[in-house]
């Protein structure tokens, strides 16, 4: 018995074939909706997605668990990876280079779990994200004097927090003269400079082999003559080298790392350097650290959803075994509007940055006034 469709339930079921045959089965909506920065999949019947910095629950559902397993496959395969009860978790990339983590059955325990971090098509620049209150103009002008006069930077921060924007932003104020290299898990940055080397590391194969990892690529890189090093985030034993790039030569390198402060940074690259195996005593390890990182920029994702540059922090060296660090500016929140929203503050703390003393004593001319309030 035939069933009887109007022109809508028509177009409608014409769309989740094509979806299914051609795209992604029920998460090509999400997938083309531009204001979604995340899909989280938790088993066939939730779909959560994220805006504007809040979790959703979508309306969009799969049929059942093989349907939802018939989807990851399509997208590991097309990688050349495989998902199965004996390899249970893969990390792939889609074609648009969004970050696709799954973990099926046995492991994840009720239905498969997706996550998708959605590539961002629009860079935004360091005006839109002081239009968007991430930051001030002064800021900018004092991350634009820090990149330009090569210090070393760490952008700061959880996750979801703003760190890889940030980081594409202070890259806008690299001169297009330089030789930018960079290197990524998952290719994400997006340079606008001529001369950049883009390496992205690769997992190893279903038999275990052929895997290049970031401190591989990293080693090479050191070999080819770069001005400045980007790593998109620094997470393992690649710390090593990346601490010493910046010690000979390397200045003005940027990475990424998760931490909650500028503090907490510092004790993650200790953390890294000694499970990586290096035994170094810990005066020697926080030494290195302090010589080689510069500033650290602290990301933040606040209640509300929004993002802020919560702390603009140097390293001014080693008092003892410490490492001693100053706010230059810092975020001081004031409360809510009636809408919920965070509403807060941007503040000089008065310190004058070492390096500013410097281009002062050179004749440059600088603006002192950022850094009073």
């Amino acid at each position: 018995m035939g069933l009887a469709l109007n022109k809508e339930d028509r177009a409608n079921l014409i769309q989740e074939l094509m979806h299914e045959v051609t795209g992604l089965g029920p998460l090509e909506p999400l997938l083309k909706d531009d204001t979604i920065n995340d899909i989280l999949v938790n088993g066939p019947q939730q779909i959560f997605i994220e805006r504007d910095g809040k979790l959703l629950v979508s309306d969009i559902t799969f049929k059942d668990e093989k349907h939802l397993l018939r989807i990851i496959d399509k997208i590991v395969s097309a990688v050349g990876r495989r998902v199965d009860e004996s390899n249970p978790y893969v990390d792939a990339r889609l074609a648009d280079g969004s970050r696709f983590n799954a973990m099926v059955p046995p492991i994840a325990v009720d239905g498969s779990l997706v996550s998708i971090r959605k590539f961002k098509k629009e860079k935004l620049g360091i005006d839109d994200l002081v239009r968007s209150g991430a930051f001030t103009e002064e800021m900018a002008v004092y991350l634009q004097a820090a990149v330009s006069t090569r210090l070393n930077i760490i952008v700061s921060g959880g996750t979801g927090s703003g760190k890889t924007t940030t980081l594409n932003a202070l890259s806008s104020f690299i001169d297009n003269s330089e030789r930018i290299l960079t290197i990524e898990d998952t290719a994400e940055l997006q340079l606008q400079q001529t001369h950049v080397g883009r390496m992205e590391s690769r997992p190893p194969n279903v038999e275990g082999k052929g895997a290049v990892t970031q401190r591989d690529c990293l080693r090479n890189a050191l070999r080819m003559r770069p001005d400045r090093i980007i790593v998109g985030e620094t997470r393992g034993e690649e710390v090593i080298d990346m601490l010493q790039a910046m010690n000979t030569g390397h200045d003005g390198s940027m990475t990424t790392i998760h931490a909650n402060s500028a503090r907490d940074a510092c004790s993650r690259l200790e953390n890294m350097i000694a499970m990586a195996g290096i035994e170094m005593p810990i005066k020697a390890v926080r030494a290195q650290i302090a010589s080689a990182v510069n500033l650290v920029v602290q990301a933040s994702r606040l209640q509300d959803g929004s993002r802020r540059m919560v702390s603009i922090t140097e390293i001014t060296g080693m008092e003892g075994d410490v490492i001693t660090m100053q706010d230059i500016f810092t975020y001081r929140q004031e409360g809510f509007d009636e809408e919920g929203r965070i509403l807060g503050r941007f503040i000089p703390t008065g310190f004058i940055p070492k390096f500013y003393e410097e281009l002062r004593r050179r004749g440059m001319e600088v603006d002192m006034g950022i850094f009073r309030e």
